[in-house]
């Protein structure tokens, strides 16, 4: 089961999220400090979280403004909803509610969390849940049969009660009462009769409603758990059991402090006060152990089950140090690596053993890899083990990992856990891929009388909320900027976005692309194009520029610098691979209907202009005829529509204007 879609209401600095989709298998919150990406995390984690995670409590979790209203009575805890979530149906779900009843591919559950903690959810397109209304004729009819049968008054009385039973209630509330009143009538019927005939009808309805409540119990037996994990939620590498224990025992438990140690503890399957009983030692021979043979027997039995608790200690710590090790080995990319649980009298130690055999406490490794094992402890003790189909809802992953380590985070981060959807946030520039402009979602908050809210859109009113993106961006290009011998300078960075697309898809169809995988480069403007095709020329890199055919491109094509630098061939304009289109084409241009068709889909609807006037730009129509036109917004439509129609979904015009450039630029490179 995957989660779809979300709201998030009435909680913490959310009045409303607006509605906001989630990708498949990982989406990324970013955002500004204080924009309340922590709020959106842990709202969505209250629809169905481990059982040790605090309960939803509306003096702390109700947007502190508003809490008078609660207060005085006006509003109640238990009309507010906090969240209310889509989650789609998997293979395997379906296969679990169609033992019950046939399930539809579109069938898929919404699930609701009030602020009071209760929770409702709602089945869709399972079928039609049956009402009393649905045998109510039926059982009339039937009485009055049964009645001239000389039935029995107290099955007539029971037929009496279910026809006054409201016609909208629930079916299968009732279905217990009709099916031993059909049991009480059966042999009243003829075989064959127009009544067994109703008898047949009636006990097909109770079928019915019992399957349908059969395969929506079996769905929601299979939502996800939804685990949350910040970054205070440290493992402590060495646990004072007898202190930690008592302070369990006074109630004077750190939520975020004791987290981490409580959830090993968890993990290991003991309480802090059972390992600080044995850690306590064996039991002490009694003075007279040597002449009191009951004593003796006594002690010897106390001496072996002590002994026995100690080798189920040892077992369980060794068992968790092995899954542990596995866990981390898989992320971290070391497979020297191993991790061992250690119980040395009051205290419980996670020891470190490097390639070398050499035992260290966990602090004494860097913060990255002590955040590692802390995230997997609690991932494994939240998840009770059962980590398949688990959401992960992760706070800032990666926080004291290097900025390499990150990215080799951020492309493995799938891995932490098999078949796991993944949303996390982040402020870190290197925990967002410039291929991951889909999975982003922006948090902001323009003010706090409007509150937290998520876009899809990356465009937003405080431009600090997509800062990471632009560093990202920025930081991927300095680092591919020397790393291909054969580059493609083009203007702009959506440029960037179209060529890579339609190259990905093409390559996928089975189509022309780019041969030896040349690095696409936006200088950001046409007038800077001479200036980073001067810097590859002269690192002995092979290089073209990719120009619109516009007056920008045609002042750039023909300055001094590109014209002495670059072969005819290397200087390529868009206009040379588009029909119809005269000055001013640009590369959007190559995607013309395509792209109109997405722009009509944003609200931007420009198509018969389009068609009236073929040889104008597509960019001059647009924004001409519609205010606040984004380039970004249409390379986002684009790549999402080649991803998930792929290169064929193109028109035939645009798949021959794509293979007349890619013929060019494989020449000129």
């Amino acid at each position: 089961m995957r989660l779809a879609q979300a709201q998030l209401t009435n909680y913490r600095s959310i009045r409303d999220s607006t509605l906001f989709q989630i990708e498949r298998d990982k989406t990324i919150l970013v955002g500004v400090n204080e924009a309340g990406k922590t709020a959106v995390l842990r709202a969505l984690q209250s629809i169905n979280p481990s059982p040790d995670t605090p309960k939803l409590d509306y003096l702390r979790d109700y947007p502190r403004a508003e809490l008078n209203e609660i207060q005085t009575g006006r509003l109640t805890p238990s009309a507010l909803p906090v969240a209310e979530v889509r989650f789609d149906l998997e293979d395997a779900d379906r296969r679990a509610a169609a033992e019950f009843a046939p399930v539809a591919d579109d069938v898929y559950i919404t699930v609701y969390r009030y602020l009071d903690g209760s929770r409702t959810w709602t089945v869709h397109g399972l079928g039609q849940k049956l009402s009393m209304k649905a045998v109510a004729k039926d059982l009339v009819r039937l009485r009055a049969y049964l009645a001239t049968q000389s039935a029995p008054q107290t099955l007539l009385d029971e037929i009496d009660v279910l026809t006054a039973v409201d016609s909208g209630a629930d079916l299968n509330a009732h279905a217990a009462a009709v099916t031993a009143m059909l049991n009480t009538a059966l042999p009243l019927i003829p075989e064959g009769s127009p009544e067994s005939e109703r008898w047949d009808r009636l006990e097909a309805a109770v079928e019915e409603t019992r399957g349908w409540q059969k395969a929506t119990g079996a769905i929601w037996s299979r939502l996800p758990l939804l685990v949350y994990y910040s970054t205070y939620f440290t493992v402590r590498p060495r646990i004072d059991l007898e202190s930690l224990a008592a302070r369990q025992e006074r109630g004077d438990i750190d939520s975020e402090y004791d987290f981490g140690n409580l959830s090993l503890l968890k993990f290991l399957g003991f309480t802090a006060r059972e390992l600080s009983e044995l850690g306590s030692g064996a039991p002490v021979k009694p003075s007279s152990y040597e002449t009191n043979a009951d004593v003796r027997k006594q002690h010897d039995e106390a001496l072996t089950e002590h002994q026995r608790k100690l080798d189920d200690r040892q077992y369980r710590l060794n068992a968790a140090g092995v899954k542990l090790t596995q866990d981390i080995r898989r992320v971290w990319g070391d497979d020297n690596v191993q991790l061992r649980i250690v119980a040395d009298g009051q205290y419980l130690k996670v020891m470190v053993v490097d390639d070398l055999g050499v035992e260290v406490e966990l602090d004494q490794r860097s913060e990255g890899f002590r955040w590692l094992v802390s995230f997997f402890v609690v991932f494994r003790a939240q998840a009770a083990d059962d980590l398949a189909g688990a959401i992960l809802l992760l706070d800032e992953p990666g926080l004291s990992l290097h900025a390499l380590k990150q990215q080799e985070f951020r492309k493995t981060v799938s891995l932490l856990g098999v078949d796991n959807q993944i949303i996390y946030t982040t402020h870190s520039p290197f925990m967002v891929g410039s291929d991951e402009l889909d999975l982003v979602r922006i948090v902001e908050m323009s003010s706090r009388e409007a509150g937290t809210k998520v876009h899809t859109r990356l465009q937003v009113d405080d431009p600090r909320s997509i800062y990471p993106l632009q560093a990202a961006l920025g930081y991927e290009l300095a680092q591919h900027m020397f790393a291909q011998k054969k580059n493609l300078v083009c203007e702009g960075v959506t440029d960037m976005f179209y060529l890579n697309a339609l190259n990905e898809a093409a390559g996928e169809a089975g189509k022309p692309t780019f041969r030896n995988s040349p690095a696409i480069i936006p200088a950001g403007t046409a007038s800077k194009v001479a200036y980073f095709c001067t810097i590859y020329a002269g690192q002995n890199l092979s290089v073209a520029a990719l120009l619109d055919s516009d007056t920008a491109g045609d002042q750039a094509a023909t300055q001094d610098a590109l014209v002495a630098l670059l072969p005819k061939r290397a200087v390529l304009r868009a206009g040379d691979f588009i029909d119809g289109v005269s000055h001013g084409a640009e590369t959007e241009d190559l995607l013309r209907e395509t792209l109109l068709s997405l722009a009509k889909e944003l609200g931007w609807d420009s198509i018969s202009t389009a068609a009236a006037q073929p040889h104008r730009p597509v960019m001059d129509i647009l924004t001409s005829e519609h205010k606040n036109v984004s380039k970004w917004k249409l390379a986002k439509a684009l790549t999402l529509h080649l991803r998930d129609d792929g290169f064929d979904a193109l028109t035939a015009a645009e798949q021959g204007a794509w293979e007349k450039l890619v013929a060019a630029v494989n020449k000129a490179l």
